[in-house]
């Protein structure tokens, strides 16, 4: 076969992106494994999120993830959904499929392989901090591995009551929604507190949780899903009480490997995604 100087492309749509690795860890893998792919880290505001889904059309792109704040809007400019991702009502993978665009969720698969090499899900009394995109992913991946109460804290009422009435009405568990207040007390009950929101992102200029970071406890089991920085001030101060902690580099590599075997039918190796993230973030 004759030399291509065409890849496929692939790429993350998101605001803020400039602080989002993902670009390093999957080209890192590209290459290794000699992959003719390209990933491109857009910076797309929501009102230009149709035309940059149009833009991917038009150059055949082979498939792009999505991260905040478009996980769930994107699913009006789709043609189809994945089975994980209708449930949830989020897609942070799109695939492209014989021309036509399928959203997927890899977030909650990825998250919930992270959590399981620290313990079980089956029984856990669930806090998650928001109801977004990747708030829903994970929610109804724990629903789904035996997690059967789940707290849903967020700021807007209709979002967070909608997730609540998801996990009850599709999964069967018990959700409620709960107002996030000024400095939230996070009950003595909860056995994992999870942040799905993006504060404490390298690029948010937000960097500490809006909770009484004193009613964490070391029975606790504290997870974030950013990235960069790893350590947030959330999961520095729970190590501090003794809790357990989940950081998001597990998380994003397990999904970043399932969504690259979508886009190029090839199972690449995480470690080697896993390596580069660590470089880049100087770890």
């Amino acid at each position: 076969m004759s030399e291509t100087f065409l890849s496929e492309l692939t790429g993350s749509f998101s605001t803020p992106s400039a602080g989002n690795p993902t670009v390093a860890m999957v080209e890192a893998a590209y290459k290794h494994h000699k992959l003719n792919f390209r990933y491109i880290n857009c910076e797309v505001l929501p009102k230009d999120l149709s035309n940059a889904i149009l833009g991917a059309r038009a150059m055949n792109w082979a498939g792009f993830n999505l991260s905040i704040p478009h996980k769930v809007s994107v699913i009006q400019h789709l043609d189809g959904l994945g089975e994980s991702a209708e449930i949830m009502g989020a897609v942070n993978c799109v695939v492209n499929r014989d021309g036509k665009l399928i959203g997927e969720n890899t977030d909650g698969k990825g998250f919930l392989q992270a959590f399981k090499k620290v313990d079980a899900v089956s029984g856990k009394k669930i806090a998650i901090l928001g109801a977004g995109g990747a708030a829903r992913a994970i929610a109804v991946e724990l629903a789904l591995d035996g997690a059967k109460d789940f707290t849903i804290i967020n700021r807007d009422a209709t979002r967070g009551e909608e997730l609540a009435k998801l996990l009850v009405n599709k999964l069967g568990v018990s959700a409620h929604y709960v107002p996030w207040s000024p400095g939230f007390k996070i009950p003595d009950s909860i056995n994992v507190v999870i942040n799905a929101t993006s504060v404490g992102m390298a690029d948010s200029g937000n960097y500490d949780l809006d909770i009484d970071l004193g009613s964490l406890n070391k029975n606790m089991i504290v997870a974030d899903v950013i990235v960069n920085p790893p350590q947030t001030n959330l999961l520095k101060s729970a190590a501090k009480l003794g809790a357990r902690t989940i950081d998001g580099l597990g998380m994003v590599v397990n999904q970043a490997v399932i969504g690259v075997k979508y886009w190029t039918n090839f199972e690449v190796d995480p470690a080697i995604m896993h390596a580069e993230l660590k470089r880049v973030l100087k770890l």
